[in-house]
């Protein structure tokens, strides 16, 4: 009899930053899984770590930017390869720094409506009609 092997699951944290009408989204470099997808910023949570400390650490990691992380938008559950990656979706604004790119190959500031143009990775993709 074969054991069934469970996926592994991780918790990830992204930041759709607003400011005013529009919203910062970020093309992922060449490097990273699902190279030159558009999303909105984040990445994994540590052991111990709420999930609003996880998204301040990130963006300040990915874009040097401090952020105020404010109402959660929604949750996400996508599978990729033998794991399960639970992605929290929340609002945020910069509130110091400029944006200095360390892992993404880009970023736009773009309006809701332009949300069609871009090539979004499928957990960011799926929560676009919930912004406002």
């Amino acid at each position: 009899m074969r054991k069934r092997i469970e996926p592994k699951s991780i918790e990830v944290v992204a930041a759709v930053i607003r400011n005013k009408k529009k919203f910062l989204i970020a093309k992922r470099g060449s490097s990273q899984s699902f190279p030159s997808k558009w999303e909105f910023p984040g990445g994994k949570v540590e052991k111990g770590e709420s999930f609003q400390d996880a998204l301040i650490r990130e963006i300040k990691e990915e874009l040097s930017v401090e952020v105020n992380v404010f109402e959660k938008i929604s949750s996400e559950n996508v599978k990729e390869n033998n794991m399960i990656i639970n992605i929290h979706y929340f609002y945020a604004e910069i509130h110091s720094g400029l944006i200095d790119l360390t892992e993404h190959a880009d970023f736009r500031w773009i309006n809701k409506s332009d949300f069609n143009s871009f090539d979004f990775i499928i957990g960011d993709e799926r929560i676009l009609p919930l912004i406002f």
